[in-house]
């Protein structure tokens, strides 16, 4: 059902996209229920023109360090996003435009590089490793339901999670969890001085062995996390990162994600790109004042700046002074009002 809303409001965003200048043309085609408006609670003051924070982590580790966070302080992130407020939503629907989120809340994303085995590990007795990040967030949101069990694993490579034999085994439970895998290049090439060629094999290649683990779920591997944060230095050739093809079969991302430095636009945004969305680095060591618990202190001081969900998927709910940087397709309603 995900994949389904994801594939329609895609279509609309990529091809029904209007700007924010006939936005209200668009609203006129379809209304939203009445009861439905009635039901968000402008007291909560609703900023879907707000920002999102995508989180990029690599490892989970027992030695805290730049790309590691240990299982304690990956749990002290998760319990500090959920005391202030914070939901997770899984990539596709950020891109998508398809906030479920409760009113009064803020969606984020959280993202792994890499597929280390420190992020997904099968004990001897084939438990999850209570301390890899799959572990840790299952337990988060079996102690937590209303934290959703939403995040994106970008692999790299032959062997998923880095256990030979479990490749196959491991994406389909990823998959069958809610959560989801994304593409990290083929050998976690640096793009910067690759071909168009290069890019397209390393995307393509990697998108079609992904794909051909998840052959029985028609799995689409259709997002993409720049290794290094690298793009092509020559501009044309950085348009094979959104789509191209590989051996006679065409890839194409809804989403390519950089390293740093700030977070992305709210996805109903004028300056929205989801072929260039920033991501935070979710760390506490060397992160120069860009890091997670940095925007979270941001957006304490700053709450405008914040995306809070009004809890409609059918409408997009705004201050009166944030409605001229809307771009809705015609699916939605644009909700103002004065917070005054």
């Amino acid at each position: 059902m995900k994949r389904m809303i994801l594939t329609i409001l895609m279509s609309a965003f990529l091809l029904g996209g209007c700007t924010s200048g006939d936005a209200s043309s668009a609203v006129e085609e379809k209304k939203a229920p009445k009861d439905l408006k009635a039901s968000i609670d402008l007291n909560l003051k609703p900023n879907e023109a707000g920002k999102i924070m995508v989180l990029m982590y690599h490892n989970i580790g027992s030695e805290e360090g730049e790309w590691t966070r240990t299982p304690e302080n990956f749990i002290k992130d998760l319990n500090v996003l959920y005391e202030k407020g914070y939901r997770p939503i899984s990539l596709q629907d950020y891109v998508a435009g398809n906030i479920t989120t409760d009113q009064g809340f803020t969606p984020v994303v959280i993202t792994f590089d890499d597929g280390n085995k420190n992020n997904f590990e099968y004990l001897e007795n084939k438990d999850i490793s209570p301390v890899s990040a799959v572990g840790l967030l299952e337990e988060f949101h079996r102690t937590h339901k209303d934290f959703p069990l939403e995040a994106t694993f970008f692999i790299n490579g032959r062997i998923p999670f880095k256990q030979s034999g479990l490749e196959r085994e491991k994406l389909e439970y990823i998959i069958d969890s809610g959560m989801d895998i994304g593409n990290h290049t083929r050998d976690h090439m640096n793009l910067k001085g690759a071909t168009g060629e290069e890019i397209q094999e390393q995307i393509g290649a990697q998108a079609q062995y992904l794909e051909s683990l998840l052959g029985e779920k028609a799995y689409e591997v259709n997002t993409l996390a720049l290794p290094f944060g690298a793009r092509p230095k020559d501009e044309p050739l950085n348009g094979f990162l959104s789509s191209g093809s590989f051996n006679g079969t065409d890839y194409e991302n809804i989403a390519v994600l950089n390293v740093g430095w700030h977070p992305g636009k709210s996805p109903y945004s004028t300056e929205f790109n989801p072929a260039s969305i920033p991501r935070v680095r979710a760390s506490e060591t060397k992160v120069d004042n860009v890091g997670l618990y940095n925007y979270l202190d941001y957006f304490d001081k700053n709450p405008g700046e914040r995306f809070i969900s009004d809890g409609v998927v059918e409408i997009v709910t705004v201050p009166e002074e944030k409605k001229e940087s809307l771009s809705l397709s015609g699916d939605r309603e644009l909700y103002i009002y004065n917070q005054k």
